[in-house]
C-alpha cells in the first residue's frame, strides 16, 4: 500500500474561513448594488436635463438576458441567476420611472401571476384585468404602466390585439421569457405591451395585426419562407383577424404578396410592435428529454 505523505494531502476545509469568505461576497454584491444605484441616480438626473427619455430598454435587457446566460457555468441554477437579475433590472427601471404592470389574467390568476413575479419582482404593483383588452385600455391611459398579455389565447377571446392599430395607440415592445428553455420556471409566452416608445424599441420581430376575408392553407407556406408565423387568429364580422410575426427584414410589401399570391386579396396589414429574437439554450434537462 502506497502511502500518502502529508505534502500530498489536501488541506483541510475550514468552515469559519468559508463563511468569512461568504460574509465578504455577500458584503460586496451588496455594494456593488448600492453603487448601481448611486449610477441610476445619476442617469436619471442627465436624463432630466436632456429632456427625459423611456426607462424600458428592450433590446439592452434582451441582450443582458442573453450574455448573462451565456456566461454562466457552476453550481448555482440557471433559473436562480436570471430571476435575480430579471428583479434587478425591473426594479431599477422602476426607481427611474414609478410604473405598474396591468395583467390579462382571464386564463388564470396564478400562472400570470408567477409569470409577473418572476420577471418584475415584488416591488413593481401587480394589477390583475379580466381581459386583455382591459390591459390595452389601462395602457393606453397610464403615465408609463406596461401590460402583459398571453401569446396563447383562451378559448372565446377576442382580437385584442386590434386595439393596437393607430400610431398612438399601446404597442407591442417585448416577448418573455427572453431566454426560452423548456424547464424555464416561469415559461408561458407573453408579450410586454406599452405606450409607444420614441427610442431603443427592438426589431429583430416584427408583430402584425392582419385582416382577411378568410384562410387558405396555402399562404401558411409562403409566409414560413419569409420567416413568418401566425400565432393567433380569430374570426370576426368582416372575416378573420390574424397575429402574426416576421423577421425584422421581411417588409409589410413583402408579406402582403404571400397572402395575394395565396389568392387573398383583401388583405389589410398593421404594424403593432416588435421584439427582440429569443435567445434559446439546451440545459442538461432539455438535453435529456430530446436525445
Amino acid at each position: 500500500m502506497t502511502e500518502i505523505s502529508n505534502a500530498d494531502k489536501p488541506p483541510e476545509i475550514d468552515l469559519a474561513t468559508l463563511r468569512v469568505d461568504i460574509d465578504r461576497i455577500d458584503a460586496e454584491m451588496h455594494r456593488l448594488l448600492m453603487e448601481r444605484g448611486e449610477i441610476i441616480d445619476r442617469l436619471i438626473q442627465v436624463k432630466a436635463r436632456q429632456g427625459g427619455g423611456s426607462a424600458f430598454r428592450p433590446g439592452r435587457e434582451a441582450d443582458m438576458m442573453r450574455r448573462l446566460v451565456q456566461r454562466h457555468k457552476g453550481l448555482l441554477p440557471l433559473d436562480t441567476v436570471e430571476g435575480i437579475w430579471r428583479i434587478i433590472i425591473s426594479t431599477f427601471t422602476y426607481v427611474q420611472a414609478h410604473y405598474r404592470v396591468h395583467v390579462d389574467a382571464s386564463a388564470g390568476d396564478a400562472p400570470m401571476r408567477d409569470t409577473t413575479r418572476f420577471h418584475f419582482g415584488f416591488t413593481v404593483p401587480y394589477i390583475p384585468q379580466a381581459t386583455a383588452e382591459n390591459v390595452v385600455n389601462a395602457v393606453s391611459i397610464s403615465s408609463g404602466d406596461l401590460g402583459i398579455v398571453p401569446i396563447e389565447m383562451a378559448l372565446g377571446s377576442s382580437p385584442w390585439w386590434q386595439k393596437l392599430h393607430g400610431k398612438d395607440a399601446p404597442k407591442i415592445i417585448a416577448r418573455l421569457p427572453f431566454v426560452d428553455r423548456l424547464d424555464h420556471p416561469a415559461g408561458m409566452p407573453v408579450f410586454i405591451l406599452a405606450q409607444p416608445l420614441a427610442e431603443a424599441a427592438a426589431r429583430d420581430v416584427i408583430v402584425y395585426s392582419v385582416a382577411v376575408d378568410r384562410w387558405r392553407r396555402s399562404v401558411a407556406t409562403k409566409l414560413e419562407k419569409l420567416g413568418g408565423e401566425v400565432l393567433c387568429n380569430v374570426g370576426t364580422d368582416n372575416g378573420l383577424s390574424l397575429l402574426m410575426t416576421a423577421p425584422g427584414e421581411a417588409d409589410i410589401d413583402s408579406i402582403t404578396a404571400a397572402f395575394v399570391e395565396a389568392g387573398m386579396n383583401s388583405v389589410r396589414i398593421h404594424e403593432i410592435g416588435s421584439h427582440a429574437a429569443r435567445h434559446q439554450v439546451r440545459t442538461e434537462k432539455t438535453a435529456g428529454l430530446s436525445a
